[in-house]
């Protein structure tokens, strides 16, 4: 039995997920539907989440098609603010160090240790912030993205 089957889904998965444990910006990390994930606990947060959408299978590479969510719950300051542009709370500082997060996994997998280990990014990420999602206010981004895995699999 080949292992592409594992390379190419448990420890492509496995190998995201540790890179982003790894971020002191990142409390928690989920994989699957997120509507499953109990959102509700403050303590899980921030947290990540990777989304397998797609698979595109050649003869030399599986390419997987991922997204990650990357948030955290805005804090709203209960005191009157007049700055305008900064509000209330600390959503553009959330922003910021979500997106910090998704850019450090997107050049790892460019050209560091991912690369190395043979996830390879294909491309360049996009990335698009959400803001008030869900029903305890998170803020991020998803980072949606290609990588490519070696296709080793024999048909003998």
């Amino acid at each position: 039995m080949s292992n592409t089957g594992i390379r190419g889904f448990y420890l492509l998965t496995e190998a995201i997920k540790n890179q982003l444990l790894n971020d002191v910006n990142v409390n928690t990390v989920t994989t699957g539907d997120i509507f499953d994930i109990d959102i509700s606990k403050q303590s899980i947060f921030p947290l990540s989440h990777i989304i397998i959408n797609s698979v595109t299978t050649q003869e030399q590479v599986l390419t997987f098609n991922v997204s990650v969510l990357s948030m955290d719950i805005v804090d709203e300051n209960k005191e009157e603010t007049t700055d305008i542009f900064r509000g209330n709370d600390n959503e553009q500082d959330v922003l910021n160090t979500q997106l910090q997060v998704l850019n450090k996994l997107i050049q790892v997998l460019r050209k560091g240790v991912l690369y190395t280990d043979q996830y390879q990014l294909d491309g360049d990420a996009n990335c698009e912030p959400f803001y008030e999602r869900f029903e305890n206010k998170l803020a991020g981004w998803t980072a949606t993205f290609n990588v490519f895995v070696n296709n080793d699999i024999t048909i003998c």
